[in-house]
């Protein structure tokens, strides 16, 4: 199998910083918001969107981890935060890759049982082959693919990050 890369660690790092802006100016009137990042690589993601967020602004973020069986969706998702820790917040829904859009809509629909102050989400790529009615407000790439090609990405703890194709 060979990795084509689409998105090198100075890209991907150029990408989170683009995306934490983003979020600041549409938080700007918020005082906290919510960045809750999807299992796995939407939740080191979303750490990282949440380092940069604390440098540029004042917010106040709390970080979500949402656990969700990508297999599975439609069963219990389950956060790492209550729903009264949330609620009538900012959230950002955070993913790596979207792809037929499963995960991201049964992720969104656990969180419209709470009034949010404003909904948003955000991908590193989206693969423009969505089966479901989502977008992400805010994406690194969009990536126009063959539905059979997958897209990985790797977030390692020695911080060489990188998106391919395979």
């Amino acid at each position: 199998m060979s990795k084509n890369i689409i998105l090198t660690n100075q890209e991907i790092e150029h990408k989170i910083k683009r995306i934490a802006y983003q979020i600041f100016e549409t938080f700007v009137d918020e005082e906290e918001i919510v960045i809750a990042g999807i299992t796995s690589n939407g939740f080191s993601f979303a750490n990282k969107i949440a380092e940069v967020l604390l440098t540029i602004s004042p917010l106040k973020v709390s970080l979500c981890e949402v656990h969700i069986n990508k297999h599975q969706p439609e069963t219990i998702v389950k956060t790492s935060l209550t729903k009264e820790e949330y609620s009538n917040k900012g959230l950002v829904l955070v993913d790596d890759v979207l792809n037929s859009g499963t995960t991201l809509i049964y992720a969104v629909r656990h969180f419209l049982d709470v009034p949010l102050k404003k909904f948003k989400t955000a991908v590193l790529v989206d693969r423009n082959h969505k089966k479901y009615p989502v977008k992400a407000d805010f994406k690194g790439i969009s990536l126009s693919t063959s539905s059979l090609d997958n897209v990985e990405v790797v977030f390692n703890e020695n911080g060489e990050n990188y998106a391919y194709l395979c």
